[in-house]
């Protein structure tokens, strides 16, 4: 080797290696790491070489984001966003300035909103209808799991007090039966169908605007957890198809196809032929994301046992199972048997049991055969069933950001868990000394993209500038270099990225460079670092 096209110098390095955490340089010639170390690495440097000085600034391996929705979370970035507050006076400004400045727009379409906002997390078709009377509204809330919408909306959709709730929703309803404005669940698709679909165009855009951020949090890349027609949205997959080709899609994207709940293993043909096509560049779809349940907010989260009522007392209800679970167990096996990677939105107890006995059943038929399925969310999970993970090689995707007391968490759910059921929330501590690998996620735009915010709730168990001192199950924190390792080795793994996610050399250089060295901060401090630089394959595709 003469000299590097790359260093970086003046360390500190985490490396993300266990053979040796820390080094103080890095060289990278192309797309690759050549050599990790301290002065000696200097001698790479020739009158071509571009020097990095980090001058005490920490470089890391870059992140990677195991669960979101890019190009859906961009395409939101530039409709009615109401997620920068929680405020009821605040949507209903945001609200009447976007309605006011897009005249000539015949849906106002959107989303952000939380349930804190609004009693029993249920706002009313009445505020839209006082903001924007004659054009249909409908705004997604936070998690993406209900949808809020004005009478206008309603009324082109056909609902009345007479339209039954589909299998896998609920229409909310005012005493006598009148829609009251909120679709939970698959209910949302009653009027989101009837929505003019977004261009390829605006996908398009919507991609990479949403890469422009995501790197400047210093995720060099992700896993797009659905690929497909859902919610009334067209599938984003061609917009990833056109950047790959085109060479500005500069991140590295698995894609999760979706599995339509309403087929069965009919789909699987179209499934694996979709899998060849949709192998651009750098975005491939080999994982398949089923959606076992759904929220526990909204009481659809699948639970071994019934939610209770707001006098503590217990329902009929235990959430839903949007897919069989003797028709799952086949599916998985089935999807195994491919190769295929299986991405599960699990969160209750029951789906997570659900999900892993899919798993065993897969491994039962086929072996072992490293296709790294993974269950996303864990919100709750049985006790039971965390040992399992490492024993069937599943592999734990979670949403840290969520592993926290706030108002969502306090009022919409701990109630209607109960005191023991509650203690088995995010047991990401649990899951790690049972030996099981943690993968990390956003699921953006439900919640911030953020790594750092994500890191910094996974080890304190508190939300970022929070001063109440108040910790979510203290026993469930992680120590940051796990947390760390989660967001980088760990999402990489499930991502099929093995060259990326640690800094060695022959792996990819997909670098970060943050402000501060994390390591040495206090752990209270971790949100407050920022990304100064992010880097591709050696390419810097971020600069702060």
């Amino acid at each position: 080797m003469s000299t590097a096209d790359l260093v970086f110098t003046g360390g500190p390095v985490f490396t993300g290696d266990p053979a040796r955490t820390r080094a103080t340089s890095l060289a990278v010639v192309g797309e690759r790491i050549v050599a990790v170390g301290h002065d000696e690495v200097r001698g790479l440097i020739g009158p071509g070489t571009e020097v990095v000085d980090l001058a005490g600034k920490l470089l890391i391996p870059g992140f990677q984001d195991a669960h979101i929705h890019a190009v859906y979370g961009g395409v939101e970035l530039a409709e009615c966003d109401l997620s920068g507050t929680t405020g009821v006076d605040e949507y209903r400004r945001i609200i009447a300035e976007f309605a006011a400045a897009h005249p000539g727009q015949e849906w106002i379409t959107g989303g952000g909103w939380s349930m804190e906002s609004f009693e029993g997390g249920l706002p009313t078709r009445e505020f839209l209808d006082a903001i924007v009377p004659d054009r249909p509204v409908l705004l997604v809330n936070r998690d993406h799991h209900g949808s809020w919408a004005n009478s206008r909306a309603l009324e082109l959709a056909g609902i009345t007090a007479d339209t039954p709730d589909p299998a896998d929703g609920r229409i909310e309803r005012a005493a006598d039966g009148t829609p009251s404005g909120v679709l939970q669940e698959g209910a949302a698709n009653l009027v989101s169908r009837i929505v003019p679909p977004c261009s390829a165009a605006d996908r398009i855009a919507g991609l990479l605007r949403a890469q422009r951020l995501l790197h400047s949090y210093g995720i060099t890349g992700w896993q797009d957890a659905l690929l497909g027609e859902f919610g009334g949205k067209p599938d984003p997959s061609d917009a990833y198809v056109a950047c790959a080709e085109d060479g500005t899609l500069t991140a590295r994207v698995t894609g999760a196809l979706w599995w339509d709940r309403e087929r069965g293993a009919e789909q699987i043909p179209g499934l694996v032929a979709q899998r060849a096509k949709l192998d651009v560049g750098r975005f491939r779809a080999g994982s398949i994301k089923i959606m076992q349940d759904g929220i526990a907010e909204n009481f659809t989260a699948a639970m071994t046992s019934p939610y209770l009522d707001g006098c503590g007392c217990a329902t009929g209800n235990t959430g839903l199972s949007f897919v069989d679970p003797e028709a799952l167990r086949g599916h998985v096996t089935a999807l195994d048997a491919l190769d295929f990677q299986v991405h599960f939105h699990a969160l209750g107890d029951r789906a997570v049991r659900e999900a892993l006995d899919a798993v065993e059943a897969a491994v039962a038929a086929n072996g072992r055969r490293g296709n790294r399925h993974h269950l996303a969310h864990l919100q709750v999970v049985h006790p039971d069933d965390i040992a399992r993970f490492a024993r069937l090689g599943a592999l734990a995707n979670i949403q840290p950001l969520w592993a926290a007391h706030e108002p969502q968490m306090d009022e919409l759910t701990i109630p209607f868990l109960g005191p023991e059921r509650a203690a088995w929330q995010y047991p990401f501590g649990d899951l790690v000394r049972a030996g099981a690998t943690l993968v990390a996620g956003s699921d953006w735009p439900v919640s911030s993209p953020d790594p750092l915010a994500g890191i910094h709730v996974a080890v304190n168990r508190a939300e970022p500038g929070a001063t109440d001192g108040r910790v979510f199950l203290p026993e469930q924190r992680l120590d940051l270099s796990t947390a760390l390792a989660a967001y980088t080795a760990g999402s990489a793994h499930v991502n099929g990225h093995d060259d990326a996610g640690s800094l060695r050399a022959g792996h990819l250089a997909d670098l970060v460079v943050l402000d501060r060295d994390i390591l040495t901060a206090p752990a209270a401090e971790i949100a407050e670092a920022r990304v100064e630089q992010t880097f591709v394959g050696g390419a810097r595709v971020y600069a702060g």
